[in-house]
């Protein structure tokens, strides 16, 4: 068993192990798990773990695990609405939301949630875009796929409106730039004929690709107020940059500038977890198409989404105050500094939301009635007024040397969420396995998740009946391709149990 299973195996038989009848013996043996060890996890996000154990029987877990005999959770508190930074409201409303009221003195863990929802505006208004597509023509692409991409391409031509602006990149080994060019009658036909000459060759220059295609838009960015690189494989890269680290590096350096990265997959062979990480660190959608011909389907959704953008380089930072020494932010990449947490996220279209599960670790003062728990803040630009924008939000509890009142005081409504982003580890991870060729561990997985769904069945139901179809799906799968595709199904739904909006 390697590390990173291990570690996500022992994450979710903590919360599950709590169920059994020898819950309190299990949890005897088991370590707190501090986040200052950094473990990468397949699909590139950090997992922090600690150096050390630490006896469990020191750290307050009413928060973070279901104990024995424990009545159900019945209360809901009130969620924390936050503040814009301004004084004057943006598209953009924070809320937030601590696990329970009450924390117990001394070393212990809570769970906080956070939604993000940006506002449909009174007026909906179209925003002109700068796009650039940049399609794969990889040998790989022969056929029904290049065929279909090239549809999808010239389709979404037709959609783009007069004043828009669209610049075109193919690769192969090779990379062939069509300069950026504002639509009319006439360079639309003229793109339309290009994309009909695109023909297949070589290998998969797709770092070549990205950054020909940020390269195309970046000169226009400051006349348009969305920028939008939209990046189509059918394959893992060959040539250039090759690793998903330096790819997903290249695509956050693009973000810093302002330019959106999404990232498509098409067929059986590309890489999910390279296309997903892409659009993560690029604030834009992901998708992962088995079937060529609905691309032109997404192409055209990937449009109506730039266009109808209300809020574009969305990120959230956590501060961690004195007293929180950790935190774990589920389904989601991160970086740390200090005791600062940054959470890259993506573009906002009006109804559009997130959510950010974290889990802490903290060491509440016995000499204190109050403890600031953690500070929140996102930082997006409002499209409309075409300006930077924040809101901001404070947690906080009361704390307590009584177990009891801790427990009196959870939230019903965390909880939830938090068993699910737990449960939805353990089916990213069977995921994983199942690519792998894992079948054991995959099943494995599929069980701690099932457990784990289980302890809150029915607030959870419909992520059981989909554990339950993964289970049947997988058994039944006859063959590698079959398998597969019932890998990237669970990812994707993954995504959307960890609050994520922005996959096709």
């Amino acid at each position: 068993m390697n590390r990173t299973k291990l570690l996500l195996t022992l994450a979710g038989l903590l919360f599950v192990g709590a169920l059994a009848l020898d819950a309190r013996s299990f949890f005897a043996k088991t370590s707190s798990h501090p986040p200052v060890v950094e473990q990468r996890l397949p699909n590139g996000h950090l997992h922090r773990v600690a150096p050390a154990p630490v006896a469990t029987s020191a750290v307050d877990q009413t928060h973070t695990v279901i104990q024995p005999d424990e009545a159900p959770i019945q209360g809901v508190l009130p969620v924390v609405l936050g503040q814009p930074a301004s004084g004057k409201a943006g598209p953009v409303e924070l809320t937030g939301k601590l696990s329970g009221a009450y924390v117990k003195t001394g070393p212990g863990e809570a769970f906080a949630v956070f939604e993000l929802s940006a506002r449909m505006p009174e007026k909906v208004q179209r925003v002109p875009v700068n796009l650039s597509l940049v399609v794969d023509r990889s040998g790989s692409m022969d056929g029904a796929k290049l065929t279909d991409a090239k549809r999808a391409a010239q389709e979404l031509v037709r959609q783009l409106r007069d004043g828009d602006r669209l610049a075109l990149v193919h690769y192969g080994s090779d990379v062939k730039v069509v300069p950026s060019v504002e639509i009319n009658n006439t360079t639309r036909r003229e793109l339309l004929s290009t994309i009909e000459a695109i023909q297949v060759n070589g290998g998969t220059h797709m770092s070549g690709g990205l950054v020909a295609g940020a390269e195309a838009v970046r000169a226009y960015a400051r006349q348009y107020r969305v920028t939008r690189t939209i990046l189509l494989s059918d394959g893992e890269p060959t040539e250039g940059v090759t690793s998903n680290a330096g790819l997903f590096s290249e695509v956050g350096k693009l973000r810093e500038t302002g330019i959106t990265v999404s990232a498509l997959g098409v067929g059986s062979g590309f890489n999910d977890t390279l296309m997903r990480g892409m659009a993560e660190r690029g604030g834009g959608f992901s998708g992962f198409v088995s079937d060529s011909s609905e691309l032109a389907a997404i192409f055209t959704r990937e449009l109506e989404q730039a266009a109808s953008t209300v809020a574009r380089n969305v990120s959230m930072t956590l501060t961690l105050p004195p007293g929180v020494s950790g935190v774990e932010v589920m389904g989601l990449p991160s970086t740390r500094d200090g005791n600062v947490v940054r959470i890259p996220l993506y573009d906002l279209t009006g109804g559009q939301s997130a959510r950010v599960v974290v889990k802490l670790t903290l060491d509440a003062p016995a000499n204190a009635a109050d403890m600031n728990v953690l500070d929140a803040s996102v930082s997006y630009v409002d499209v409309a007024a075409d300006l930077p924008s924040q809101v901001t939000v404070a947690l906080g509890a009361k704390v307590t040397n009584d177990v009891q009142v801790v427990h009196a005081n959870l939230d019903r409504d965390v909880r939830v969420h938090a068993i699910r982003a737990l449960g939805t580890q353990q089916l990213q991870a069977a995921a994983e396995q199942m690519q792998s060729g894992n079948r054991e561990s995959a099943l494995s997985f599929l069980t701690n998740a099932r457990k784990l769904f289980g302890s809150s069945a029915s607030a959870l139901a419909g992520e059981l009946a989909d554990v339950d179809k993964t289970q049947a799906a997988y058994g039944s799968a006859q063959s590698d391709s079959d398998v597969r595709r019932e890998a990237l199904d669970l990812k994707k739904k993954t995504m959307k149990n960890f609050g994520q909006s922005n996959s096709y």
